[in-house]
C-alpha cells in the first residue's frame, strides 16, 4: 500500500492510499507505519498529525491475501515477529509527542479500527462503518492492544460487545459511545479535522506532548501516583517559554502566540 505524507505549516497529513482495496495494510505497511511514526520524535517541524484514508474509506484492515493467506502458513516464531510489528505500530502511535487526529470516513476495519482507536481524536461520518472484526475470522479481540485502549474510551461493557461480536459500528453509534469525537459530513470530514490539527499545531505544543504522554502512562498509576506525577510534570511546563508568553499575553489583554518551547 502507498503511504502518502504531507505538511503543510505544522499539520502533517498521513494518508492511506489504496482506495480501490479500501486502502488495506500489507506486511510492509505495518513496518513503513511503525517507522514513521517512530521518526515524528524528531520531526520538530510537524506538531499535529491528520491520519486519513484516499477516497471513501479509512481502511479495511490487513489485506485479506497479502496477510492473513501468508499468516495461515507460518511457524509460531513467524507470527511472533508480525503480532509484535503491529503492536509495535501501536506503540509507535502512542509514543509519538504529537497529538493525532483520524479522520474516518467509509470502512475502518480490523486493523484500521486500531489505528483509528490508538489515534489521539477521532472524527468521523455518519456512513462509517467501525468494526473489531478479528473474531469474523476466528481470532481474538485481544489485538494489538485492543482490550486495554477500547475500554478506556468507549467502557468496558461496550467494548467487550463489539470485540467478541465482531460487529460493525455505525457513525451516529460510535459518537453516542464516545469513539468518535465530532461527527462530520463526508464534504466536511477533512477540513474539520486539518482545522483541529491546525488548532492543536498552533497551541502550547510542548504541553500537549506532556498532556500525551501523561495520559498514557497515567493508566498503570494509582490516583496518588498520578497526582505525583502530574505535580512534575506541570512544573516542567512551567519553564517554558510558552508558559511566560501566556501570562504576558493575558497581561496585556492580547491573545498569546505561542512556539511550542
Amino acid at each position: 500500500m502507498k503511504i502518502l505524507w504531507e505538511v503543510a505549516g505544522k499539520v502533517a497529513t498521513l494518508t492511506l492510499s489504496r482506495p480501490e482495496r479500501k486502502n488495506p495494510l500489507t506486511f510492509e505497511s505495518y513496518a513503513e507505519l511503525r517507522d514513521l511514526f517512530r521518526g515524528l520524535a524528531e520531526a520538530h517541524d510537524v506538531k499535529c498529525v491528520v491520519l486519513r484514508g484516499a477516497g471513501d474509506n479509512f481502511c479495511s484492515g490487513g489485506d485479506v491475501h497479502e496477510i492473513i493467506g501468508p499468516l495461515t502458513g507460518m511457524d509460531v516464531e513467524g507470527l511472533m515477529r508480525f503480532t509484535t510489528l503491529t503492536g509495535d505500530l501501536v506503540k509507535a502511535m502512542r509514543a509519538c509527542p504529537q497529538p493525532i487526529v483520524a479522520a474516518i470516513d467509509g470502512a475502518c476495519a480490523g486493523a484500521g479500527a486500531i489505528l483509528a482507536m490508538a489515534s489521539d481524536l477521532r472524527f468521523g461520518t455518519a456512513r462509517s462503518k467501525v468494526a473489531f472484526l478479528f473474531t469474523r475470522v476466528g481470532l481474538a479481540g485481544c489485538d494489538m492492544g485492543a482490550c486495554a485502549i477500547l475500554p478506556r474510551i468507549v467502557g468496558q461493557g461496550r467494548a467487550a460487545e463489539l470485540l467478541f461480536t465482531g460487529r460493525s459500528m455505525g457513525g451516529d453509534e460510535a459518537r453516542e459511545w464516545g469513539f468518535y469525537n465530532r461527527l462530520c459530513t463526508p464534504d466536511s470530514l477533512l477540513a474539520e479535522s486539518h482545522a483541529m490539527a491546525a488548532e492543536l499545531a498552533s497551541g502550547p505544543t510542548f504541553a500537549h506532548a506532556m498532556t500525551k504522554k501523561m495520559l498514557h502512562r497515567e493508566w498503570n498509576m494509582g490516583v496518588d501516583e498520578a497526582i505525583d506525577a502530574e505535580a512534575e510534570a506541570q512544573a516542567v511546563c512551567m519553564t517554558t517559554r510558552d508558559f511566560k508568553r501566556a501570562y504576558e499575553a493575558f497581561a496585556a489583554k492580547r491573545k498569546p502566540v505561542f512556539e511550542g518551547d
